[in-house]
């Protein structure tokens, strides 16, 4: 595995005192519900930062959603890029250090390039079932209403609820394991500089190898984002923090372990300077 280099962050500014661990291992249950309650406590830490890193994102959004359709296009490629930069404040915060608003474009100084691919493969899968799950019914009635038979159409738009129902059971049986192969990509190549495809690879096998944990990991996270909805969706703001937070933990906890350092051998130990002349 070669890691990207790059000439603004040394290679070991984040990922200093840890060991990746390939594939990734395979932990309990009870982990899933144990990221969640790391993540908080990495939000804890900077909650005000937290909010502002949030509301920063959308305001950058907005802006560049001013840009007619381009602008929205490179938000959308970037945002993996800005995710990145949530890991750097993670790091930061587990370290005993602060959350700083630098950390939210640290993506765009280390392994940048080999986060917009993994983003654009994001994005051109999204696009694909989207076309394929809305063009099918789309069709299918449009046909129906050139041919001008009224009865045609009706048959049509009955139809189309079944192809709905189908159609959404199969963009979710391929929107499982693209979001499995994204999970932990971000982190694997920002923190360690694994090249984009291994990324993803290894992130999809880890994601079903801990599928238990990630069940009891998505049920939590479903009840806390109904919860998180009723004030005006304002819980939001703490909810979004979350995720980024607890995906971390998830990361730290599959694929990473505390790097030991050993003292040296006898042999390569410095040797001592000898005894001054007895005069």
């Amino acid at each position: 595995m070669n890691a990207a280099t790059t000439t603004d962050v040394p290679a070991t500014a984040y990922d200093e005192g840890l060991r990746l661990v390939m594939p990734g291992r395979h932990v309990d249950a009870r982990r899933g519900a144990s990221w969640i309650s790391e993540g908080w406590r990495l939000f804890v830490r900077a909650p005000l930062m937290w909010i502002i890193a949030i509301v920063v994102l959308f305001i950058i959004a907005i802006v560049m959603n001013f840009i007619p359709i381009l602008g929205g296009i490179v938000f959308q490629v970037l945002q993996i890029v800005f995710w990145a930069g949530f890991i750097a404040a993670c790091r930061s915060l587990e370290k005993g250090g602060e959350f700083e608003i630098e950390h939210l474009f640290a993506g765009f100084k280390r392994h940048f390039g080999s986060l917009v691919v993994v983003s654009i493969i994001f994005m051109v899968i999204g696009l694909a079932i989207a076309f394929v799950y809305f063009g099918a019914i789309g069709f299918s009635v449009m046909g129906a209403a050139l041919s001008g038979d009224a009865e045609a159409v009706q048959r049509a738009l009955l139809n189309s609820i079944g192809l709905a129902v189908v159609g959404a059971l199969i963009a979710f049986a391929i929107a499982v394991p693209v979001f499995a192969a994204m999970w932990f990509a971000p982190a694997l190549i920002f923190m360690h500089g694994v090249p984009p495809l291994e990324a993803m690879k290894a992130s999809l096998g880890a994601s079903f190898r801990n599928f238990i944990p990630f069940l009891v990991y998505g049920v939590i996270m479903f009840v806390l984002a109904i919860v998180a909805m009723i004030p005006f969706g304002l819980g939001m703001l703490v909810y979004v923090p979350l995720t980024i937070a607890s995906a971390y933990a998830s990361y730290r906890d599959i694929f990473t372990e505390e790097a030991v350092v050993t003292p040296p051998r006898f042999a390569d130990a410095p040797l001592a300077p000898p005894p001054p002349p007895v005069a």
